[in-house]
Order: C-alpha cells, then sequence, then structure tokens
C-alpha cells in the first residue's frame, strides 16, 4: 500500500497538469496513427511493414508495442493516471525511436531528426520524476489512500 501511494503521490501543482496533458494528447494522437490509421497514419499493417523496411522486426508487432506506449501511455498521462509508469514507458518509447530511426539525421525535424522525439523524452522524464501533480486521478487515488 505504501508503494502505491508513493507512486501515486506528487508534490507538483499545476504545472504537471500544464506539462501532462499536451504531451499526453500529443503521444496519443502518434499511438493512433500507428494503431488505426488516424490523424493520417498507416495503422499497424503499414507501420509495420515501414518498421520493418528499416531493419526493426518483427515489424507489426514492435508497431503494436509502439502504438500501444504511445497511444494508451498517452491517455494515462492526459488523465494522470499512473503517471509515472505511463511516463516511464512512453520516454522509453521515445529513447527507441531517437536512437533507431531518427539519431543519423540530426537534431532537426525538418531533417527528420531527433529534436521532437528529445523533447517528449524530456518532458515524459520530468513526469517521471516528478508525478502527475495535484490535478490528476492519481492525486485523488493517493489521497484516498492516506485517509485509509
Amino acid at each position: 500500500m505504501k508503494l502505491l501511494n508513493t507512486l501515486l503521490s506528487s508534490k507538483a501543482g499545476a504545472a504537471a497538469l500544464i506539462l501532462r496533458v499536451p504531451v499526453g494528447l500529443i503521444l496519443a494522437a502518434h499511438g493512433a496513427q500507428k494503431l488505426f490509421a488516424w490523424f493520417g497514419g498507416y495503422g499497424l499493417e503499414g507501420t509495420g511493414q515501414w518498421m520493418a523496411s528499416i531493419g526493426l522486426e518483427p515489424g507489426y508487432w514492435l508497431a503494436l508495442m509502439a502504438g500501444s506506449a504511445e497511444f494508451f501511455g498517452g491517455i494515462a498521462l492526459a488523465f494522470g493516471l499512473l503517471t509515472r509508469p505511463a511516463a516511464l514507458v512512453t520516454a522509453f518509447t521515445m529513447l527507441i525511436a531517437i536512437f533507431s530511426v531518427h539519431i543519423n539525421n540530426g537534431l532537426f525535424m525538418a531533417n527528420n531528426g531527433y529534436e521532437y522525439a528529445l523533447t517528449l523524452l524530456v518532458a515524459t522524464a520530468a513526469l517521471a520524476i516528478q508525478g502527475a501533480g495535484s490535478f490528476s486521478v492519481d492525486s485523488v487515488i493517493a489521497k484516498k489512500l492516506a485517509d485509509k
């Protein structure tokens, strides 16, 4: 019980909300591109084929994993639900994206570089450290656990 309370509690205030919601929605949208072909994405088949074409095998399974991490992790971040685990999973996903796709293209997005993935990595790492903040589902659950 103490471990769960430690995982959910956070001394971060409204700043965490300001960081969590847009980062979570952006990640969820990118995951939806991979999983469901929404927002101009290619879906699991297309994303899996692309991943396989750059040497990430098995492409379909890795597309499912990356898309799920981004989509479900992003939704969890937006709501502030299990924020630290969701942030860790999405940070790891961004780290993989940086080193498997973007690193050889330099920093800038104009060249398909890693600046965008790095920004998401840093934002999710910050959320993993500080937690969801006071305006979150995590905060509500932590308060209920503390009252018991």
